[in-house]
């Protein structure tokens, strides 16, 4: 018993470490928050609003599917990196 739960508070205290490493590019290499909201609405998503968190952008909006999203975003490449979905 106390094995398993170990493992579980383990990971748990991994997982902020984790999802802070998700973008890790110097802010001076950050491209503008209007580039990458320009990028997706030319590929069909519509972008309700844009924040940094953990040293990415996270978007909220819709995808070209029209599904509901919030997904971040490498803010020197533009590559997704997850998302909260």
């Amino acid at each position: 018993m106390r094995t398993p739960m170990l493992a579980l508070i383990l990971a748990g205290l991994a997982f902020p470490a984790l999802a802070s490493e998700r973008c890790e590019a110097p802010q001076a290499d950050w491209r503008p928050i209007e580039e990458l909201t320009a990028d997706l609405t030319a590929n069909g998503w519509t972008v309700s609003n844009v924040k940094t968190e953990d040293g990415c952008y996270e978007v909220y909006g819709r995808d070209e599917t029209g599904a509901r999203v919030e997904t971040f975003f490498d803010p020197a490449t533009f590559e997704a990196v997850g998302s909260e979905d």
